[in-house]
């Protein structure tokens, strides 16, 4: 538990997000959820039932999210991958293959 906690006060410092943090945020909805179901059904409050309706609109966009930062950074790490030499090789062949723009006297002269 304590390395939990441990990881956690290190991810304050890492930028972006990372699991530990990710956790921490999902173990805070859900005792937050669990806190106002529970006032809900003790108290009847309508204020209650609305803050959890909030709440858990906020937790699923929240997750919705960070599953998109999870896309961007799979989508990042593959424009970062290294080159390949069959990639290579095809951006030499076009190298060699390209003409340069023609200019007014040389079109005149075509």
């Amino acid at each position: 538990m304590s390395q939990f906690f441990s990881d956690l006060w290190d991810s304050i410092f890492t930028p972006g997000t990372t699991p530990t943090l990710v956790r921490a945020t999902h173990y805070s909805f859900a005792a937050l959820l669990i806190t106002l179901v529970v006032l809900c059904i003790t108290t009847y409050n309508k204020h209650f039932y609305f803050l959890t309706g909030i709440a858990s609109c906020l937790w699923a966009t929240l997750t919705w999210f960070i599953g998109e930062l999870d896309k961007m950074k799979e989508e990042m790490a593959k424009q970062n991958a290294p080159v390949t030499e069959e990639v290579e090789d095809n951006v030499i062949d076009r190298e060699d293959t390209t003409e340069e723009p023609k200019t007014e006297e040389q079109k005149k002269d075509d």
